[in-house]
């Protein structure tokens, strides 16, 4: 089946409180999705996220983002006045989120909220606290710390806290009730919501596209409630951490920090905190991106206290192995793999062993480091998924105007782009007119947005992850627009359906 979808995050959806959520706004969006004869909506990482803003890094594999939560529905239920939120300052430009501020103004919100909650709508919190116990008990009690603690990394509390004495946590546990308390109420509203939403996603024929990274953050309840699945020395500390060797693109590679696993000690327990972990993102998507898939092939170590990725080393991943536990845990799952970069002629056979499809992505084809390389529309499979860019790349109008000279030129010859038409509609069609089963392309690119509009620029800090859609952007215009190529190259949903009518009709035959 031809599909196509959008890559939005929830972040980036208009809305006047400072930062896109699972209000009005997103169904708007899903309906806009619908109208544009799209199949799949694609978003970041929903985890709650911490300094520098990142959802690639964030304090639960579990928890929701706080800020996502929408404020007219808890007004709607009863659990906000008004004037509670509308006269608060959410920020002076509508079109980039103020992370600081939302810190300021959000949670002072959300605590007369989850105040009422509990008085209201108690047993439905209890029920819910009761299903998602294996984590949330974990999760409320490391938040609660962390605000006693003004915040601060897990690895800088006291001892019995960091390394999880049992009579300490029972005292924590008593000290901060209340506290434990509000951060359950936070997840509540949090995963109510995104059901809700998700419902209404399906309901319309739109598939949700999440995104698990394959590390999680060093400062999160995964880490500190679980040690034994990282490389830890006995004080909690990473003896190693994860990033990216040198390479054409960075002379001091990337140094990411997180902690690497103990794929021993995984491998000897059947997987079963990844199992879990992926098990759960299917409950909030139906599709997963699995992050930095090499990864699971060798991963790269670097000694932690470094100041660059420079002296890493490779080390071994746990193989086909790992993806045979999940699929025999979990069933065939739609998966797509990260498969960006440099690729090992075994992390290529790791792909076809999994059947998983890569990515392709259009700005990479054109670059001279990658000439004549798979990133060419004419060398795509069939089983793949194409993007004109992701997250991490530039926008195309920016990408067209940064680009080196004859990378943009050799881009608009093979593409044929012109100016009259937009560079942005030029590419996306070439994406969309291509082999791949399916098409995903950057809402920043379907309105034509620059460099300003550019989600992340890997290896900084700053000015990240800030961009919002301007309101007034879903227009039925841009909709019809946007169906008229779907049509074209055959990927509108009722095109799947009636390509599926004739394989089964052909099959009776």
């Amino acid at each position: 089946m031809r599909q196509a979808g959008i890559l939005m995050h929830l972040t980036s959806l208009p809305s006047p409180w400072g930062i896109g959520t699972m209000g009005e706004q997103a169904r708007e969006f899903v309906d806009f999705l619908q109208a544009g004869g799209q199949s799949c909506w694609q978003i970041l990482p929903l985890g709650q996220t911490s300094y520098g803003d990142s959802p690639y890094q964030s304090f639960s594999s579990y928890g929701g983002n706080p800020y996502l939560i929408d404020l007219d529905q808890l007004a709607q239920e009863g659990l906000l006045e008004p004037e509670e939120y509308q006269n608060r300052p959410w920020g002076q430009d509508e079109q980039r989120v103020d992370y600081g501020l939302l810190y300021e103004q959000r949670y002072p919100v959300l605590r007369l909220a989850c105040h009422r909650l509990l008085n209201q709508q108690g047993e439905a919190l209890s029920t819910f606290c009761q299903q998602h116990q294996d984590w949330l008990e974990d999760y409320a009690l490391f938040m609660a710390l962390k605000e006693k603690h003004g915040r601060v990394c897990w690895q800088e509390w006291p001892e019995e806290e960091r390394l999880r004495r049992p009579q300490a946590l029972e005292r924590a546990r008593k000290e901060l009730a209340e506290e434990i308390s509000f951060w359950k109420g936070v997840q509540y509203l949090f995963h109510r919501q995104w059901a809700q939403l998700k419902a209404y996603a399906n309901g319309k024929g739109i598939s949700i596209i999440g995104d698990l990274p394959i590390y999680v953050a060093a400062d999160s309840a995964d880490v500190w409630a679980h040690p034994e699945q990282f490389q830890l020395d006995e004080e909690g500390r990473p003896t190693q951490v994860a990033g990216c060797p040198p390479d054409a693109f960075t002379a001091d590679g990337q140094l990411w920090g997180n902690p690497l696993f103990n794929w021993e000690r995984m491998r000897g327990e059947g997987y079963r905190w990844w199992l879990d972990r992926i098990r759960f993102q299917f409950r909030l998507f139906d599709v997963l991106r699995i992050d930095h898939f090499r990864g699971f092939d060798a991963y790269y170590a670097i000694p932690y206290g470094e100041k660059t990725a420079r002296n890493g080393s490779w080390k071994k991943g746990p193989g086909l192995e790992f993806f045979q536990a999940v699929e025999k845990e979990l069933g065939k799952r739609a998966i797509i793999a990260e498969d960006l970069g440099f690729l090992t002629p075994s992390v290529r056979q790791l792909l076809r062993d999994t059947g998983y499809p890569g990515m392709k992505v259009l700005q990479f084809a054109f670059d001279s480091r990658e000439r004549g390389s798979d990133y060419l529309p004419h060398c795509y499979p069939t089983h793949c998924v194409v993007y004109t860019g992701t997250h991490d790349n530039d926008t195309i109008q920016g990408w067209m105007a940064s680009a080196p000279r004859k990378t943009a030129a050799y881009a608009r010859d093979y593409l044929r782009l012109t100016k009259g038409e937009g560079y942005h509609w030029g590419m996306m069609r070439s994406a969309w007119a291509s082999a791949a089963e399916l098409a995903v392309m950057q809402m920043q690119d379907l309105l034509g947005l620059g460099s300003q509009a550019r989600m992340n620029t890997p290896s900084t800090l700053g000015d990240n992850w800030q961009w919002r859609c301007p309101a007034g952007s879903f227009t039925p215009k841009l909709a019809r627009r946007l169906r008229r190529e779907m049509k074209v190259y055959q990927r509108l949903p009722e095109q799947n359906r009636e390509e599926r009518d004739q394989e089964k009709a052909s099959k009776a035959l």
